[in-house]
């Protein structure tokens, strides 16, 4: 048993307060932090040219991040030669004869450090932390050997911490990949092998074309949309797979009423109006959410192409490469949203292939051919043109397979969520349990 001692971190940490104006930064060719990961390396990039002061970092300098020192970016810099840094970081010459980094480096881990910082700094740990937020708490610490047996004790818990970790993390992933599975079975017609044998006299996707064609000329005859320019014929080459013989290969553009139409992005207001737009977020997990929204002081027409109804199909035609097309299909009043310039919006000449041609613009095809057509120039979002999506490669099935489909899926995917839930029980299960390993350690006056 030892009583714990109130300190300042500044009686531990001396600040490197020098800064290096950028133009003479970037004279000295030395290599710049590029992060220090939540293990706590640091990554280093070659010499670049900036615009920001800099700070020069020496061996044996303890090197903070100030945006993400609370997940555990903190780290000794090893190296010989000097290294920079942006003011983003912090460099301390430290005492070793009176504090273990390793301790160090969890107690910034902890809920009291951030109860701490909660008390002294507005904004509390969301705060980019700095010097000036650092040094001058005041902490209970136990003397440097108790440090050192708190750290090994901890760190010895990392490890087995570490493995629970990594099994949530192949958990997490095995489902993503059961999802994109169940969609590429259904899209290919394996999940539905049965169903054919069941009823061998549906009317073949020839058939349905057919049908779709002829109500397409009916609404041009009708003047509710244009006629369009003939879609180019599928070669042999692009088709990725096999389908069933009742299933015919087509293009997007066939199925859908009319080319899909950008939304309208506009700066929002702070306050409520009659015009609410979905945020790009509102579609990025591949269904809708209506709690991604803002309001936009615009007056839109009650016959505004804006306006979504249900059952339309939105496409993220700009993110990054990893979401770059995602599909959903909005589920909702007509008439409550509009849509941003980043989304397109189209919708299915029989709404009951809604659905199904939304898991074949979910499957894993389908973004792999939405990445490969991606465009943009360095530093923007990739993004897909209107032609890549009316070119889409849809397998249609007949359309009451269609809907077979969409039940056999839908009760995978019920599944799918009832494990996703169970794997988040699990995280959240394991990050309390650090926590409260943690705040043993550095609540008690006692160890």
């Amino acid at each position: 048993m030892m009583k714990w001692q109130s300190r300042l971190l500044s009686d531990f940490l001396v600040e490197r307060k020098e800064r290096i104006k950028h133009a003479h930064a970037n004279q000295l060719g030395l290599q710049r932090i590029k992060k220090i990961d939540f293990s706590g390396n640091l990554h280093l990039d070659p010499a670049t040219e900036t615009k920001t002061d800099m700070i020069r970092i020496k061996q044996g300098d303890l090197v903070i991040s100030g945006i993400n020192a609370a997940k555990g970016a903190i780290a000794i810099y090893e190296g010989e030669e000097d290294v920079l840094a942006t003011i983003h970081y912090s460099a301390y010459q430290f005492h070793s004869d009176r504090i273990s980094i390793e301790f160090l480096k969890w107690f910034f881990k902890s809920s009291r450090f951030a109860d701490l910082l909660n008390k002294q700094v507005p904004g509390g740990i969301k705060t980019e932390i700095k010097p000036k937020h650092i040094l001058p708490l005041r902490v209970k610490f136990p003397t440097l050997s108790n440090q050192i047996k708190i750290a090994n004790g901890l760190n010895r818990f990392l490890s087995h911490h570490s493995k629970l970790d990594y099994e949530i993390v192949y958990q997490e992933t095995f489902l993503i990949k059961l999802k994109q599975a169940i969609l590429q079975e259904a899209i290919q017609g394996r999940l539905t092998a049965d169903w054919r044998k069941e009823n061998p006299d549906v009317e073949p996707a020839g058939q349905l074309l057919e049908r779709i064609q002829q109500e397409k000329q009916r609404l041009i005859v009708e003047k509710k949309i244009r006629k369009e320019k003939p879609l180019l014929p599928i070669t042999h080459e692009e088709i990725p797979f096999k389908i069933p013989d009742s299933w015919e290969w087509c293009r997007l553009g066939t199925l859908i009423e009319k080319k899909p139409r950008n939304g309208i992005s506009l700066k929002p207001v702070e306050y409520k109006t009659d015009t609410k737009t979905l945020k790009l977020s509102a579609t990025s997990s591949g269904t809708f959410d209506g709690s991604q929204c803002k309001y936009l002081d615009l007056k839109v027409e009650p016959d505004s192409y804006l306006w979504l109804r249900d059952g339309d199909i939105l496409i993220q035609r700009a993110n990054s490469l990893e979401l770059v097309g995602t599909t959903a299909v909005y589920r909702g009043r007509d008439f409550e949203f509009i849509y941003p310039d980043l989304m397109m919006k189209c919708r299915t000449v029989f709404l009951e292939s809604t659905d199904y041609l939304h898991h074949v613009l979910s499957s894993q095809t389908t973004k792999n051919y939405f990445q490969s057509k991606a465009s943009g120039s360095a530093g923007n979002m990739p993004k897909v043109s209107q032609t890549t999506v009316i070119a889409t490669l849809i397998p249609l099935p007949p359309l009451g397979e269609q809907i077979a489909i969409t039940k056999r899926v839908k009760a995978l995917m019920d599944l799918c969520r009832q494990l996703e839930t169970e794997i988040k029980h699990s995280r959240t299960h394991a990050e309390n349990l650090l926590q409260v390993v943690l705040q043993e350690a550095f609540t008690s006056n006692t160890i």
